[in-house]
C-alpha cells in the first residue's frame, strides 16, 4: 500500500504542484483546501486527487479532517504544511484582525495539523513533515510584519520539533521559497514585477511551483532520513542565511 501524504493548501499554486509531484512519486495524496470549491473541484477532476475542505486555523477541524483521511486512505506518513494567506499592510495601518488571521493560518495552522498526525507517526516510528516557510520569514519584508513573523515562526517550529521527532524516525524540515510564478505572483503589475522584483533575483527569473515540489519530494523520501531541522532556501539567490 502506498504511503499517504497530506498537503494543506494543496489544490492551487505551490500546493497543487506538490500534490501532483507526490502523486507522481506513488503517494496516495489528500489535498486540503479552505474555501475555493470551484478550484478544488477542477483540481480533483484534473488529477484524481481527492480534496478535503477545512481551515487549518481550526484545531478541531484539523483533527476531524485527519481522522477522515486516515479512515478513507490510511495512516498519514507525510504532512506538507503549505496553506498560507496574506493580509498585507504597513504596520501602523495593520489591524489586530489582519495580524490574527495570518498568524492563525500560517503559524498556528502548523501546530493544528502537525498535532493531529504526530501521535500516529510516533507510534509507527516514521514520519515526514515539510513546512513551507518563505524568504520573507528569513529576511523580513515591509508591509508584512504579520506574514514575516509567522513564516519565521515556522522555521523555529521546524527546528524545535525536529529534535523531538528524530529518535522516532520523524524528520521535520522547512522550505523557504522566494518569488514563485504562481497565479498570485503573476497577477502583480508587470512593471513592478519586471523592474522591482525580478532584478532582486540573481538567477533573473521567478521560480516555478514544480521546483518547490521537487524539493518536497526529496524531503519526504526515505532517502532523506538523515536530513532534519533544516531549512532549504529556494529563492534564486535572492537571500542567503
Amino acid at each position: 500500500m502506498s504511503k499517504v501524504a497530506v498537503v494543506t493548501g494543496g489544490t492551487r499554486g505551490i500546493g497543487e504542484a506538490i500534490s501532483k509531484a507526490l502523486k507522481d512519486e506513488g503517494y496516495t495524496v489528500a489535498a486540503n483546501y479552505a474555501g475555493n470549491d470551484d478550484a478544488a473541484k477542477a483540481f480533483t477532476d484534473a488529477t484524481g486527487i481527492k480534496a478535503y475542505k477545512w481551515s487549518v486555523a481550526d484545531y478541531d477541524a484539523c483533527a476531524a479532517g485527519v481522522r477522515q483521511i486516515e479512515e478513507e486512505l490510511g495512516p498519514v506518513a507525510v504532512l506538507v504544511n503549505n496553506a498560507g494567506i496574506t493580509r498585507d499592510a504597513m504596520f501602523h495601518k495593520m489591524t489586530p484582525q489582519q495580524w490574527r488571521e495570518v498568524i492563525d493560518t500560517n503559524l498556528t495552522g502548523l501546530f493544528n495539523m502537525t498535532h493531529a498526525v504526530w501521535g500516529g507517526m510516533r507510534d509507527r516510528k516514521f514520519g515526514r513533515i515539510v513546512n513551507i516557510s518563505s524568504v520573507n520569514g528569513q529576511k523580513g519584508q515591509a508591509g508584512q510584519a504579520n506574514y514575516s513573523a509567522a513564516k519565521a515562526g515556522d522555521i523555529g517550529f521546524t527546528r524545535a520539533l525536529a529534535q523531538e521527532g528524530a529518535r522516532a524516525n520523524i524528520t521535520v524540515n522547512a522550505i523557504a521559497p522566494g518569488y514563485i510564478g504562481t497565479e498570485m505572483v503573476r497577477a502583480i503589475d508587470e512593471k513592478v514585477l519586471n523592474e522591482r522584483i525580478i532584478p532582486q533575483i540573481p538567477v533573473g527569473r521567478l521560480g516555478e511551483p514544480e521546483e518547490i515540489a521537487r524539493a518536497v519530494v526529496f524531503l519526504a523520501s526515505d532517502g532523506a532520513g538523515f536530513v532534519t531541522g533544516s531549512t532549504l532556501s529556494a529563492n534564486g539567490g535572492q537571500f542567503f542565511s
